[in-house]
């Protein structure tokens, strides 16, 4: 039997459906918004597993024939995940996993499939309010429903679900997720706003969620599915009470990280743990598992306590100040621009680099037909950055979501592609972490771009929050929050910005308990520190360098009409490619005319550039150039000014006394100059006369008289 409810948002229907389509799965819904349709479905093992973690995975898929498309490439079917699909997984996954209860070990798997898309509306956020509903719909023990929306801000009013055409347009897109009481998610990137706006982006988008969640009640209602008891969590109080005990006083020392290195640190607490495990025998393991959670129950009220109750970080530092922070810039010699941005124990170090239109990354995306993608950031978390012994494989979910977050803190500050048409990729390698590592990318990158002279509009820097809440209502937010604060707390939020303004938001909550009170005061905690951190970066670098540096690719950018463009160009190609093969060089020719010439060197370059300008330069009324005599008639000469462009030099104008026959006067091949007397069309008048005229009256120290061309 199938089931459908609906809930209006943003003028537009939101129809979810059950019962119709993939009924084997433990729960499946057909998410509709327009005509994009999402296909969500949630499916558990049937036995727990023996790991000691929630082992959830979500996947999403764009399939091209949702709109219309056949994959490009050789292999004409899709294949590993694009790095879109990775990040809506990432996006989808975030909200829902602080949701599952504690004890769930079941193998659970979220997939979320698009099987129509209207170029309209975003699949992405239907895709996590489908995932939410068919977790809802299904026997799976979840803390939710969650709906999802994207806010959006045009014209100065606040959006819920613009379309793909007004999310270019928009100074805010923001994807926020909650529940009823609370919100459990943000991704954003803006144009500098302001937190105030933000704020008003969270309270307009829960209110719609808050119509979504009813909406996917309503929907779980009516199929009354049985939800699975979760096992409660094993735990043994004698056990907490001994370690506490016994451990309790030395475990708060090694502890303490400013009296002992985050590495230091871990041995201790490593040693502690094992010399307190090691007491109970290799026969009784379910024993050592207890004694396992009753010591990391002990580190999370430790931590809990001290920020709550004692009012002390980890560190003994105050709950507003950021740790220490160095930045060099020009560290690489011969990298386009570099930096090297340490904050406390987290060091990124940073590299810009230049290209050209060729090293555009070509996207297949659903809604366009071809797109290329100018600013690339690609984030890399090496394992011995945290002092661990790992394979080196491709980059994971995780190095792609921190590369997309500080690359849309720092897209919306470059340079319009006319102004500054490089293709530019920064890469962030982290040598140390402990603490942001994808904020010190966002101040480490704009230091590489200003380093190798991107004229971005501003500097821009990032910081992570943290907080901690208690049952009785305390609270404690956190600036700049290191390892164990991210750890043990109950948000992290990352903001990145100019000193005018937000350009990136991404925050993750694990209790939904979090007011509208408590963002506002974390941003305006989070506005300070960005503002101290700005500050250390222009001691390093004040402003973009004037120039770029001498190993990027040099520009040359000029104009030519439009009809000229497959002149240069040639049949098949062949005239622009045999100017970059002589050269060295690389040329780009856009549609308007625009034409960018890219060279390693300044000799090639202004070779390149000759040559361009010969094959599209256009003839002037009045001016003289020196030609070539191509082919000789009885009334006259043709003149070729330019290749592929010649011009009529009628008997006449071909000498200052009155000849009989061309020929006693030119000869095929002859170059001399003339002057262009008119154009009419395709038909360009020429004058040598004019010329000789000129040059006679030089030499006679009289002004040039004008020419007068017979008849």
């Amino acid at each position: 039997m199938a089931n459908e409810v609906r809930v209006n948002i943003g003028g537009r229907d939101l129809i979810l459906e059950n019962g119709r389509v993939a009924r084997q799965a433990d729960g499946s819904v057909l998410a509709r918004y327009g005509d994009t349709v999402v296909l969500a479905t949630a499916c558990m093992d049937r036995r727990a597993t023996e790991k000691d973690f929630l082992p959830l995975t979500v996947d999403y898929r764009e399939y091209t024939y949702s709109a219309g498309k056949i994959p490009g490439g050789f292999f004409k079917r899709e294949g590993r995940p694009s790095e879109r699909e990775v990040l809506v997984s990432r996006l989808t996954d975030r909200p829902i996993r602080p949701l599952f209860p504690e004890g769930w070990r079941q193998e659970t798997q979220i997939i979320t499939m698009v099987m129509s898309a209207d170029s309209e509306n975003d699949p992405d956020v239907i895709g996590v309010v489908g995932a939410s509903a068919a977790l809802a719909v299904s026997p799976i023990p979840f803390a939710g429903p969650i709906g999802a929306v994207r806010v959006g801000l045009l014209n100065g009013q606040l959006v819920a679900n613009p379309t793909v055409a007004e999310q270019k347009t928009s100074r805010l897109n923001i994807v926020v997720a909650g529940t009823e009481s609370g919100i459990v998610m943000v991704e954003a990137g803006s144009l500098e706003v302001s937190e105030d706006t933000i704020i008003d982006a969270l309270e307009f988008g829960h209110a719609e969620i808050r119509k979504i969640v009813a909406a996917i009640n309503e929907l779980a209602a009516k199929v009354g599915a049985k939800k699975v008891a979760a096992p409660a969590v094993p735990f043994d109080e004698e056990l907490y009470k001994r370690v506490k005990n016994e451990f309790g006083a030395r475990l708060e020392d090694a502890l303490d990280t400013s009296k002992y290195p985050k590495r230091e640190s871990y041995v201790l607490v490593d040693a502690l743990k094992a010399e307190w495990t090691g007491g109970f025998p290799e026969t009784e393991m379910e024993k050592r598992k207890l004694a396992g959670s009753a010591f990391e129950a002990l580190l999370e009220e430790i931590f809990r306590e001290d920020v709550l109750v004692r009012r002390q970080r980890p560190d003994r530092r105050a709950f507003d100040q950021v740790r220490p922070i160095t930045c060099e810039v020009g560290m690489l010699p011969r990298v386009h621009g570099s930096a090297l941005f340490t904050r406390g124990e987290t060091q990124s170090l940073a590299t810009a680099t230049l290209g050209t239109k060729e090293d555009m990354q070509r996207l297949d995306l659903l809604f366009e037909e071809e797109a290329f993608k100018r600013f690339m950031l690609h984030y890399n978390f090496p394992p011995f950055s945290v002092g661990e012994v790992k394979p080196l494989r491709g980059p994971g979910r995780r190095e792609v979501g921190h590369g997309a977050l500080a690359e849309r803190a720092l897209m919306n500050l470059l340079p319009a592609e006319a102004d500054f048409p490089y293709a530019i990729r920064v890469v962030s390698d982290i040598l140390e972490s402990n603490g942001s590592s994808s904020m010190a990318t966002v101040c480490g990158g704009s230091l590489a771009l200003m380093d190798a002279g991107v004229p971005v509009r501003s500097a821009c820097a990032g910081i992570a929050m943290g907080l901690v809440t208690g049952d009785d209502g305390k609270y404690s937010i956190l600036t700049d929050i290191a390892g164990a604060e991210d750890h043990y707390g109950d948000m992290d939020f990352k903001v990145a910005g100019t000193r005018e303004g937000i350009t990136a938001l991404q925050m993750d909550i694990k209790v939904t308990n979090v007011s509208i009170a408590m963002m506002r005061e974390a941003l305006e905690q989070a506005r300070r520190a960005r503002l101290h951190i700005l500050d250390i970066m222009q001691n390093a670098l004040p402003e973009p360098r004037k120039q770029v540096s001498s190993y990027a690719p040099r520009l040359i950018t000029l104009t030519i009409p439009t009809d000229k463009i497959r002149d240069l160009i040639g049949p098949g190609g062949k005239k622009i490619r045999s100017i970059t093969e002589s050269t060295g060089a690389k040329i780009d020719v856009l549609d308007d005319g625009t034409v960018h010439i890219y060279s390693a060197d300044s000799a090639s370059g202004d070779a390149a550039f000759r040559l361009v300008s010969e094959v599209t330069a256009v003839p002037e009324i009045g001016k003289t150039y020196l030609g070539k005599v191509v082919r000789l008639a009885e009334f006259g000469a043709f003149v070729e000014l330019f290749p592929g462009t010649d011009g009529l030099l009628h008997i006449s104008e071909v000498a200052e006394h009155r000849i009989k026959n061309v020929r006693d006067e030119l000869k095929e091949g002859d170059q001399l100059l003339v002057k262009v007397l008119s154009i009419e069309g395709n038909r360009i008048r020429l004058s040598r006369k004019a010329v000789l005229r000129e040059q006679r009256d030089k030499q006679r120290g009289q002004q040039p008289e004008a020419a007068q061309p017979s008849a």
